[in-house]
């Protein structure tokens, strides 16, 4: 619900000269999990790849050369973390503010940032990772909080090519027990992104 208020609130401060452009964005997830333990020893994590790929709406102030863009995706990724591996499956909602330069009519250069929310409607059972028996002992969290930083060209209005750094500001999982060994685990997903992105 906070995302819908933002989003209408965002298009209602629109002016009128504004120009909307709807697409389709698609594109590469370079992925790590950061692991942060207590009580457990080192816990290494590996690089994974992954993909997105959904519907976007473009928004552009012809004159000032800012402008926003709201997209929803399927996002997968993968945490690979010592010898364990699992594939996540999310909706993400990035909402991202520009800032573009053109050089002509022909192409131009983009800035952006802003926050994404994304929802994990996968599995989110793992245990094995920690040596348990099952792998339904612990549960990763429902949603992820990042915000994005951005860069990028368009070329003939329609074709767009970009690079993202989500960086997150919750952790994919949070959690401790006290059962004689005081442990904590705390893991979060950075992702790189590539992204091309066609505008009708």
């Amino acid at each position: 619900l906070g995302v819908i208020a933002f989003v209408a609130a965002l298009v209602v401060a629109l002016p009128s000269q504004a120009q909307i452009k709807f697409g389709l964005k698609g594109g590469l997830n370079m992925n790590k999990v950061s692991v942060s333990s207590k009580g457990l020893g080192k816990i290494d994590s590996k690089n994974t790849t992954g993909f997105f790929v959904g519907p976007t709406a473009d928004v552009t102030i012809p004159l000032a050369g800012l402008g926003a863009d709201v997209s929803l995706l399927y996002d997968q990724r993968k945490m690979k973390v010592e010898d364990y591996s699992k594939t996540l499956h999310y909706i993400s909602v990035p909402i991202n503010a520009k800032y573009t330069v053109g050089f002509s009519s022909l192409a131009s250069v983009y800035l952006a940032t802003g926050p994404q929310f994304s929802f994990n409607v996968g599995d989110r059972k793992f245990g094995k990772m920690l040596g348990e028996e099952k792998d339904d002992f612990f549960k990763l969290s429902e949603a992820d909080v990042a915000w994005n930083i951005g860069a990028g060209a368009t070329v003939l209005s329609h074709l767009r090519v970009g690079y993202n750094y989500s960086i997150p500001l919750t952790n994919s999982f949070d959690g401790n027990q006290n059962d004689g060994k005081d442990w904590s685990l705390k893991m979060k997903n950075n992702t790189h992104q590539i992204s091309v992105t066609y505008l009708f």
